[in-house]
């Protein structure tokens, strides 16, 4: 994407974030761009064109803050895996919070929009299955069933401390790395969780 294409899309997603969907115009992103009128329609003549570009921008701004090539090699351990996916869960709770607002908007109306729903799946499995191949590294039996769980289990701790009843209380690097490690634990075998101590709470 261009340089102005970025920011058109950047705006877009920080109206969603603001405002919702019906806050979501093509002037409205115009403005929120610091753009003359008419260069988002220039850029995406409709709203669906609109919509796609802002889900292919988050796609991006995710795939940065996720860092997925940032996780442990195949054979590198649990260890390795419960430490990547902490921090990175963690990063993304601290500071990013306007992404994920911007992307529960765009999911729920991908629920009514059958050739956004087609588009925004499309995106998803960019991260979907290298978390599969993650998980059938780290001897996994049934890598889909469990990628499910974990992404279930990851979107969970994301709506609730975002936007849900825990908004207030953003578990630490050492509370999350806990959870995973109860989660992967029941699905690859057992392994007692390490304790969290005074320091680290």
């Amino acid at each position: 994407m261009t340089a102005r294409a970025d920011l058109i899309a950047d705006a877009a997603l920080a109206l969603l974030a603001e405002r919702g969907m019906r806050g979501l115009t093509h002037r409205a992103v115009d403005e929120a761009a610091g753009l003359p009128q008419g260069s988002t329609s220039n850029y995406a003549r409709t709203r669906q064109a609109l919509l796609e570009a802002a889900v292919r921008r988050l796609a991006d701004r995710e795939a940065q803050v996720l860092s997925l090539e940032g996780m442990p090699a195949p054979g590198e351990g649990i260890d390795g895996l419960l430490d990547a996916l902490s921090q990175t869960l963690h990063r993304y709770l601290t500071g990013h919070r306007e992404l994920l607002v911007a992307r529960y908007e765009l999911g729920l109306e991908a629920t009514r929009r059958p050739e956004l729903r087609t588009f925004y799946d499309e995106t998803g499995r960019r991260f979907r299955e290298p978390l599969t191949a993650l998980m059938r590294a780290a001897g996994s039996v049934r890598p889909e069933r469990h990628t499910l769980s974990l992404v279930a289990w990851c979107e969970g701790m994301l709506f609730s401390v975002a936007v849900g009843t825990f908004h207030t209380a953003v578990p630490t690097v050492a509370e999350l790395r806990a959870g995973f490690g109860e989660l992967l634990g029941g699905m690859l075998g057992d392994r007692p969780a390490a304790p969290i101590t005074r320091a680290e709470q």
